[in-house]
């Protein structure tokens, strides 16, 4: 590798696998960028900070093989920026061992996710998980005894710790979300385009700001501006289908991989 180029680390999300990077991968090995997939589909019964210790073993692993000695870059999905950035900012928020330049994450639901507390309301929450079962939730789902949902719960002790280790200052953290800002139906059709969120009133509403399954106030990290796509006022008629900006295909979303390419190929400090 040369020039601004460093290897990347790709994280997926809940329920999901490696192969959501295929397109990525594509662009990755054209620029002859170096990449690790790391694979947590395997652990569903292991807690967050478990899979986070499984994701340190897999970084000291590929960084061995394939002699990574310096900063790398790590893009993750959804949950996935939550298993990274407890291992980065709770595991090693004091020494500072891993050795990583940005984390870009897409759709992250840094705060805690609504639609987890949501799968729990007496009044919604079989509703909810009855309209995702096939399609973000497997048959069968059953929240209460899934660790990770219950991991990313807004007041669970794994998000009390996120919240309460902040932000490390030697990596550069980039948010990629997207939204539904002309209200299409076909964006996520089965909550009719818009994202469910809790508002300051510990209400929950339904917001076009979202990608579906995380609002934007769930992204939002301190001193950190979002990237949202299609960016404000851009016409949709040249863009993507709608559903391609919803929470499950960011990462196959042309322009979202754009963005991702965009920081992993720039200089340090690129906007």
């Amino acid at each position: 590798m040369s020039g601004n180029q460093y290897p990347v680390i790709l994280v997926h999300g809940w329920n999901s696998h490696p192969g959501i990077w295929k397109k990525l991968v594509v662009h990755l090995e054209a620029a002859g960028i170096q990449y690790g997939k790391f694979d947590h589909s395997g652990m569903r019964d292991l807690s967050l900070p478990e899979i986070s210790g499984s994701l340190l073993d897999y970084i000291r692993t590929v960084r061995d093989e394939n002699g990574w000695s310096g900063p790398a870059d790590i893009v993750s999905h959804s949950m996935g920026t939550c298993i990274v950035r407890y291992l980065l900012e709770v595991t090693d928020g004091v020494e500072h061992n891993q050795n990583v330049r940005q984390l870009i994450g897409l759709g992250p639901p840094n705060n805690g996710s609504a639609l987890a507390e949501l799968f729990h309301d007496p009044k919604r929450g079989e509703e909810i998980i009855n309209k995702l079962t096939g399609i973000f939730v497997p048959q069968g789902f059953d929240p209460a005894l899934d660790r990770i949902v219950q991991d990313v719960r807004p007041g669970s002790p794994v998000m009390h710790r996120l919240r309460t280790a902040g932000l490390r200052s030697d990596i550069t953290y980039r948010i990629i979300v997207t939204t539904n800002p002309e209200n299409n139906f076909g964006f996520f059709p089965l909550f009719d385009g818009k994202t469910w969120e809790i508002a300051d009133d510990g209400r929950y509403r339904a917001t076009l700001y979202g990608d579906g399954v995380v609002p934007h106030r769930e992204s939002v990290l301190p001193g950190i501006s979002l990237d949202i796509i299609p960016a404000p006022g851009e016409q949709m008629d040249h863009l993507p289908a709608p559903d391609q900006y919803c929470h499950i295909n960011l990462p196959r979303n042309p322009l979202v991989i754009d963005r991702i390419m965009r920081y992993l190929t720039g200089p340090a400090g690129t906007k």
